[in-house]
């Protein structure tokens, strides 16, 4: 299986869609892939307190987590702007609780679709966790012995 072009296909076409935006209009759609072949689908949901607003990442994230899906293959985030965008700090210490450094995270931009069918690059960026979030902080690391 392409994880890649299934993933692309199911946030393109759908996560977004659920995207709740009233105040920044700025809509984010994530679609994470399950060890399992599942693809689970987030938006960004807004909350007027702005405080209370969750990203898509973390959407699918606790959407997957809450129906007992802890291991994960791949990300791809996108939105309606026609450059690829990445996941915000707190999303990425989210993602980290989950998913292995090396894990692809596909920034898609929101053109995918119209690129390809012009003949033109996709203007994909694949990256991994480890790549946006260097020396960080995971759950193993609460493993770790502590000096007194």
């Amino acid at each position: 299986m392409n994880y890649a072009t299934e993933l692309y296909r199911n946030l393109n076409y759908q996560a977004k869609e659920g995207s709740y935006s009233p105040y920044s209009k700025f809509r984010v759609g994530a679609a994470l892939l399950s060890t399992d072949g599942h693809v689970i689908k987030g938006a960004n949901i807004e909350n007027a307190s702005y405080g209370g607003t969750i990203c898509a990442e973390r959407t699918a994230i606790v959407k997957a987590a809450s129906d007992g899906m802890r291991s994960f293959t791949a990300l791809a985030v996108t939105s309606d702007v026609p450059s690829a965008i990445s996941p915000c700090g707190i999303c990425r210490q989210v993602i980290r609780e989950f998913c292995d450094l090396s894990m692809p995270i596909f920034l898609v931009p929101a053109d995918y679709g119209k690129r390809l069918l012009d003949g033109k690059e996709d203007g994909v960026k694949e990256t991994t966790l480890g790549e946006l979030l260097p020396d960080s902080f995971g759950p193993e690391h609460l493993e770790l012995p502590r000096g007194e």
